[in-house]
């Protein structure tokens, strides 16, 4: 239990707590201007082009009723299909996933490479086989002229 507990400690001392909360926070904060984006700009000239078209607004009432507003629905507490509400979650979630992939994208470019290890073997040039960087002679074949 005690290494355990350490284990999280050292977890949370380097960080990794804390970057993922500030991660999630942004994310969040995000994924809300991402919504209001796809709701309120996105969505309405899609709506017009498609026949004024109010995304939103689009449901099947499981109770067989009509109900002229999503709102009405809802007051009526009737059950339904919501789709025109998944439509518009359904372009936020591809938008935002969009942005990420390029902010991803952009960070990689930004890290620097991992350097290379050294390398610790060459090859012979007259036996073709790895022999240590500092070898004077090759084992295999004898060769000095490395």
């Amino acid at each position: 239990m005690k290494k355990m507990l350490d284990e999280f400690k050292t977890f949370l001392i380097k960080g990794n707590a804390v970057d993922m909360a500030i991660g999630f926070i942004f994310g969040a904060a995000f994924a809300t201007v991402v919504k209001s984006f796809v709701t309120n700009v996105v969505m309405p000239p899609l709506g017009m082009l498609l026949g004024r078209v109010d995304f939103s607004q689009l449901f099947i009432a499981l109770d067989g009723k009509e109900y002229a507003s999503l709102e009405a629905l809802n007051k009526a507490g009737a059950p339904a299909i919501k789709f025109g509400l998944f439509i518009n979650d359904l372009i936020s979630f591809v938008i935002l996933g969009f942005v990420i992939f390029m902010f991803v994208k952009a960070y990689n470019k930004l890290k620097e490479p991992e350097a290379a290890p050294a390398p610790t073997q060459k090859s012979c040039p007259e036996c073709a086989m790895k022999i240590p960087l500092e070898a004077k002679k090759c084992p295999y074949c004898g060769n000095t002229d490395l």
